[in-house]
């Protein structure tokens, strides 16, 4: 299907007509409020429809773009590759065949493409995107039972006349009987693409498919019906109630809060529940603790801001509060990352956050920032767009590649052997499917309203208009915004409404002292001194020494034109972690306005990141670097690195010594953009947390062509488990070969000894234990030469290898190793004596 890489235009043309008949609109991220039942409980505050505000230029508009013209094609390009479009076909009977894939959510990727491709029509003219959308909507369509069930693997395994070689959905033949799985969740996909859809274009083909299967449901679930249970993975929640805002239908409404009042209860239930991992141990209203799987945990608490808003429910607002500052003040990495476990892919215990095993979920940041823009809504603090904010700018757009075609599931803080890359795509797309919807929407976090009082949540070159109170009667207020963030701290903002009306601007958490956000100590500056910023109006300064809920307040009667300018200064600031983090302990992290930044490795002249101790006093500049990595800002000083090296009268005899060597570090979501190797977002501060360098992997190595992770050789690490996959040196793909690694002695050494720890990753991989190997030594005149009486070349798997010979006095030891026919080799360690 050629033109799914061919149908986006080139230039934004805001679509008028799609505001008109709006009253308010959300991105796929928020609550979209567009009520035409007048429903009787809101949000405190709305926000400012995407559609209504434009983003012209800068960081935003590039990642904007990327969607529009490569992410976007992209994954449907990859949707109907993987067979995701073809299972709504073979759904239909239109086409034979067996459901293709491997997860029973997949229907849901097509769903979250669709979303992100309505938001794209919303702001920018496309007939053939139109087209081809619906077309796809017309296979969702012919896919959908006659009663309005709709769930692709179900229905093809239960139309097939033989079930050899199908695909069986979990739970078996009969609907909903896999509880814990995602027949509802991929319905709530379906109910928000719907919704964008209608709203983008009017039309009603996908909202017709999403009302015939909420209806259905609707009569499906619910006290005394044939089914009540609440979704294993929620995200239905939110679908309901954009549906209830849309049509008005309350029924809607109350089976999101009913599927919420489910959880943690047995009462009246047709399935026992789940436990944590679904956050179904304890009501809703008891709940305290961010628990299990993230994304999950995300979308639902979502869900229940949602709920909390449109029933006024006191007892879901103070659960939502409870479990927020739980997250925050317990449970959040300093890039903003939520879910440390990869196991269950969870929420840890509190301070459980390791920077190596660190999972953060692209999905779950994604849903994290749904969550916290729902708390600002309801509250009107900054506290929520400052969490907001550095999840953006930091564990969120880590999920994907500058160029929008590669993608990471998890994003972790620390990489200790340099393997980590993004994927073009995954059995598992959730993440890119995700990215598609919630980049085109950003727009549609920077302003909100309440009122007469218009919020200026993020920095963003832009322009708005938005309906607000002016003087105390219904006006558009139009706003332009111009700057350079997040690598400048300049805003200037121009009104171009006259009347009475109120600006409030976000002063972001890093500026008043805070790490994170207000109540917040889960992480610190060590330089407390807080930067000086101003704000001034038409040049005249305004004082900036009372701030509500994180806002400076400008009241006034505007002309047009008015300018005002606020200078926020972005210092470099280093950032230590609560002591309870044992990850974090003795370590800094460095920050820059609102971006976080990291160390890789090819930007210091060191084998391992651990071996580095950044000194409080140590000097760090800044640089803007336009050719690197897109345009980032880069930071740069000295770092000391302490390694293993012989003492001057007993060479056998080792001391930690230091050396200078300078470093440069990055924002922390454009990492693993060049070589794969060690990257750390947090560097050691205090000795104590200083991995001197082993002597062996101070010195210099050596390696046959291809040689991997060849710094690994000498670290001193061997597996202990069997059971768990352990990095090392290896030459794999290169199957059957003969390959050599080497040391190169600073000084002339006496050595007797050696011990081989072979690289052997059955289980996980294609290496194993040589076939044959080798020692030799460089003699006097500079020549590869064969010890002399070795004991043995053992090939041993698991232990070490020791072989014993002749002493020798050389400045280089050599391996060379014949590979076993149609395999790999390695080293894990190889010690010298």
């Amino acid at each position: 299907m050629s033109r799914s890489l061919k149908i986006f235009g080139k230039r934004f043309v805001l679509r008028l007509f799609a505001v008109l008949f709006l009253i308010l609109l959300l991105p796929a991220a928020g609550p979209v409020f567009a009520d035409p039942a007048e429903v009787p409980h809101e949000y405190r505050i709305a926000p400012v429809p995407f559609t209504q505000a434009n983003i012209p230029s800068g960081f935003w508009k590039s990642r904007i773009d990327t969607a529009r013209e490569e992410t976007i094609p992209f994954s449907f390009k990859k949707c109907e590759e993987n067979g995701r479009v073809r299972n709504f076909m073979r759904a239909a009977g239109t086409l034979e065949g067996k459901f293709e894939g491997i997860c029973c959510w997949d229907d849901s990727d097509v769903y979250k493409v669709l979303e992100g491709a309505s938001f794209l029509l919303a702001i920018q003219e496309d007939p053939k995107l139109d087209a081809y959308m619906d077309d796809i909507i017309a296979k969702i369509a012919a896919a959908q039972e006659t009663d309005g069930y709709l769930y692709t693997m179900r229905t093809i395994y239960q139309n097939a006349e033989t079930k050899d070689g199908q695909v069986a959905p979990p739970g078996g033949l009969e609907r909903w009987s896999n509880t814990g799985g995602h027949e509802l969740y991929c319905l709530g996909h379906l109910y928000e693409a719907a919704y964008a859809h209608h709203l983008a274009t009017g039309k009603r083909n996908l909202l017709d498919i999403a009302l015939k299967s909420a209806d259905f449901i609707c009569e499906t679930f619910g006290d005394g019906k044939s089914q009540n249970w609440p979704p294993g993975h929620q995200e239905v929640e939110m679908g309901l109630v954009k549906l209830y805002r849309l049509t008005g239908e309350k029924k809607y409404l109350d089976l999101a809060k009913h599927f919420l009042d489910l959880r943690g209860r047995t009462e009246g239930r047709t399935y026992a529940p789940y436990g944590p991992y679904s956050q179904d141990h304890k009501p809703v209203v008891e709940q305290d603790e961010a628990v299990g799987h993230a994304v999950r945990a995300c979308y639902m608490y979502s869900g229940i801001a949602d709920v909390a808003a449109l029933t006024g429910d006191k007892a879901y607002k103070e659960a939502i509060l409870r479990i927020w500052k739980n997250v925050v003040e317990k449970k959040l990495y300093v890039t903003g990352g939520v879910g440390a476990r990869r196991r269950g892919e969870s929420f840890g215990d509190a301070y459980e956050l390791p920077n190596d095993a660190a999972y953060c979920e692209t999905c779950a940041q994604i849903a994290a920032v749904y969550w916290a823009h729902r708390m600002f809504l309801d509250s009107g603090k900054a506290e929520y767009c400052d969490v907001m904010e550095k999840i953006m700018y930091n564990a969120l757009i880590s999920g994907i590649s500058l160029d929008g075609k590669s993608f990471f599931y998890p994003n972790p803080l620390e990489i200790p052997n340099g393997d980590h890359k993004r994927s073009p795509w995954f059995g598992c797309s959730c993440c890119p499917s995700n990215l598609c919807r919630f980049m085109p929407s950003v727009s549609g976090y920077l302003y909100a309203v309440e009122g007469d009082t218009v919020y200026v949540n993020l920095y963003s070159n832009s322009s708005v208009t938005l309906d607000a109170k002016v003087s105390g009667q219904p006006a558009k207020v139009t706003l332009e915004q111009k700057t350079n963030y997040p690598w400048d701290g300049k805003i200037a903002v121009s009104a171009k409404t006259a009347g009475r009306y109120t600006l409030k601007f976000r002063i972001p958490a890093w500026v008043r002292g805070e790490a994170v956000a207000d109540g917040s100590k889960l992480y610190s500056f060590v330089d407390p001194q807080l930067p000086k910023w101003t704000v001034s109006v038409n040049g005249t300064p305004v004082d900036t020494a009372k701030l509500e809920d994180g806002y400076l307040t400008i009241t006034r009667d505007w002309k047009d034109g008015d300018a005002v300018d606020l200078d926020v200064p972005m210092t470099i600031q280093r950032v230590i972690a609560d002591e309870r983090i044992a990850a974090d302990r003795g370590k800094v992290a460095l920050q820059r306005g609102p971006i976080v930044f990291c160390v890789e490795q090819q930007d210091v002249n060191t084998k391992s990141l651990y071996s580095l101790r950044l000194d409080d006093s140590a000097k760090i500049s800044e640089k803007w670097e336009p050719e690197l990595l897109g345009g980032v800002m880069t930071l740069t000083g000295t770092a000391c690195e302490y390694y293993m090296a012989p003492t001057k009268n007993d060479p056998k005899t080792m001391q930690v010594t230091q050396r200078p060597v300078s470093f440069r570090a990055i924002p922390y979501y454009a990492w693993a953009h060049r070589e794969a190797r060690q990257m750390a977002v947090w560097l050691n501060r205090e000795e104590s947390a200083v991995q001197p360098l082993t002597f062996l992997r101070s010195i210099e190595t050596r390696g046959s062509e291809g040689t991997k992770h060849l710094d690994l050789m000498g670290d001193g690490g061997v597996p202990t488990d069997k059971t768990r996959f352990f990095p090392g040196m290896h030459w794999w793909p290169k199957l059957g070969t003969a390959e050599w690694a080497e040391y190169h002695f600073p000084e002339t050494m006496e050595v007797e000894k050696v011990r081989i720890f072979w690289f052997d990753d059955r289980g996980f991989g294609h290496c194993r234990v040589p076939e044959s190997w080798r020692l030799l030594y460089l003699d006097a005149e500079g020549k590869w030469q064969p010890v002399e009486g070795p004991s043995g070349f053992g090939t041993e798997y698991f232990i070490f290898n020791e072989t014993t010979f002749k002493p020798v006095k050389t400045k280089g030891l050599r391996v060379e190793m014949q590979s076993q026919k149609g395999w790999a080799g390695g080293i894990y360690e190889w010690d010298v004596e």
